[in-house]
């Protein structure tokens, strides 16, 4: 039998809850109103709105099928988000789609989604987000040279990352102040970005607008594949799920910050690429690296910096949240014997995740040096809507299966029925639009999970090596087994 240290051994009174006259280790519900909205919007708000109209104009053909992209867009993931409520307050646990999973599915299809997510897909969003960040912090300083250099942005991202791992190592409160910070900066410059459409429209820019339609692709494929440069703008709808246990009053918050967070992000992205059109025409928003860049170029003149400022305080942003979120994912998955026990602890005075949060960003780390795995995470994003299906059926088996399940929160069963064809719609169409090797690649990775999941985890075979570093690593890092918060 596997030997920890208790947190009764480390930890006093005042540290932590108690239950049934013993002490135990718990993280704190610090996430409020204020700060889930920020979570959800904060984190959705990334890089994406700058870069990303230009993918799907390029898919839709017109402007008028973009914007109607963008719209659909934003109502999936506020559908997809009003379900995922609905679960967050039936099943009370953090974790996202993998607690979800493991309580619907059971054991192997969560450990599948835990194995793909911990170890590729959420630390590659972090090292892609933070690499995207050091580019444009490091931009003004070689603005005579085309390219930065490679050492230096790998550096910056490498110092992000870091950062990011110290902040949310040391306090939940001090991860959300930065992330309700940022967020309402990247508000902000949203606005301005919205307020300069308005303008351009009342001056009579609204030649972009006429035959709005023409020209527009109707394909099943290229419509996907829209929709996917679309959703990655949209993506972060989902993590306040993954902090359920730490969200005060998570009953009435969780739906609340979905309805407030995601309709303002929608509008505000429908109204920025509103913005986008009336500046730009197709062709010059077609032939933009960065069409936000080239917006503020075009309307801000010798403010155009503080678009480039955005794009970095977004980002950063941006990473701020997925590390929040990815590292409790880790977290749960390790408390539910699919990781390391070591993974599953937390720091007996700070009551934060650290060991899976140090995890994340070593990962994240060395994905940053080869710098050359955006097309992985492309492949990889079609498996995100798999998850999201299944979890989604879930969702459909418990309204169908345990009706009178206490439910705070419920959403009409035609929802999730929405948002399960659309999941299936969006796994299919880019393969059958574009098929490639490569998606079958990344089918083997994730089914390659069994031959981990078979003896570690069925089996229950623990090498007694683990054993000795994970009491190492328990008295270096002062963490301790932490219990459910889920009362």
């Amino acid at each position: 039998m596997k030997k920890k240290i208790k947190a009764e051994d480390e930890i006093s009174v005042s540290d932590v809850s108690l239950n049934r006259g013993t002490k135990t280790l718990r993280l704190k519900r610090k996430v409020g109103l204020v700060s889930a909205v920020s979570l959800i919007a904060g984190t959705m708000i990334g890089s994406g709105i700058f870069m990303s109209p230009e993918f799907v104009l390029q898919h839709m053909g017109s402007p008028g099928g973009s914007l109607t992209i963008w719209a659909a867009c934003g109502l999936l993931a506020t559908l997809g988000a009003l379900s995922y409520a609905e679960l967050g307050t039936v099943i009370k646990e953090s974790g996202g789609e993998y607690i979800y999973i493991l309580r619907n599915f059971g054991s192997l299809p969560a450990f599948l989604f835990a194995y793909t997510s911990v170890i590729v897909v959420r630390p590659a969003s972090i090292a892609g987000v933070s690499l995207s960040f050091a580019e444009y912090v490091v931009a003004p300083f070689y603005q005579g040279c085309t390219t930065s250099p490679e050492a230096v942005v790998k550096s910056t991202a490498a110092t992000c990352v870091l950062v990011l791992a110290l902040i949310n190592c040391l306090d939940v409160k001090l991860a959300t102040g930065i992330m309700n910070l940022f967020t309402a900066a990247k508000l902000v410059v949203l606005m301005v970005i919205v307020v300069g459409g308005v303008v351009l429209l009342a001056n009579g820019e609204t030649q972009n607008f006429q035959n709005a339609f023409q020209n527009t692709v109707t394909g099943f494929g290229p419509i996907g594949v829209a929709f996917y440069q679309g959703l990655w703008s949209y993506d972060g709808w989902n993590n306040l799920n993954y902090v359920t246990e730490e969200l005060e009053n998570p009953e009435v918050n969780l739906p609340r910050a979905v309805m407030i967070a995601i309709p303002l992000v929608s509008c505000l992205y429908l109204l920025v690429n509103v913005s986008y059109f009336a500046a730009m025409t197709p062709t010059e928003l077609l032939s933009s690296g960065a069409v936000a860049i080239s917006w503020g170029n075009k309307v801000l003149g010798s403010w155009a910096w503080l678009i480039s400022l955005a794009v970095a305080l977004s980002t950063f942003g941006s990473a701020n949240g997925t590390f929040f979120s990815g590292g409790r994912m880790c977290y749960v998955a390790a408390r539910e014997g699919h990781m390391p026990d070591i993974l599953s602890m937390a720091h007996v005075r700070r009551l934060t995740p650290s060991p899976a949060l140090i995890f994340t960003s070593i990962i994240a780390l060395i994905l940053i040096i080869p710098g050359n795995f955006s097309s992985i995470v492309n492949f990889f994003s079609f498996t995100a809507w798999l998850f999201y299906g299944i979890t989604i059926a879930g969702l459909l088996y418990l309204k169908i299966k345990k009706p009178d399940l206490p439910r705070p929160y419920k959403v009409p069963i035609v929802i999730p029925i929405v948002v399960l064809i659309a999941s299936v719609y969006l796994v299919l169409a880019p393969v059958i639009d574009s098929p490639q090797i490569e998606f079958l690649y990344v089918v083997l990775f994730i089914l390659s999970g069994i031959i981990v999941y078979i003896p570690l985890v069925y089996c229950k075979h623990s090498p007694t090596l683990l054993s000795k570093v994970t009491l190492h690593l328990q008295l270096f890092l002062e963490v301790a087994p932490a219990d459910k918060n889920i009362d």
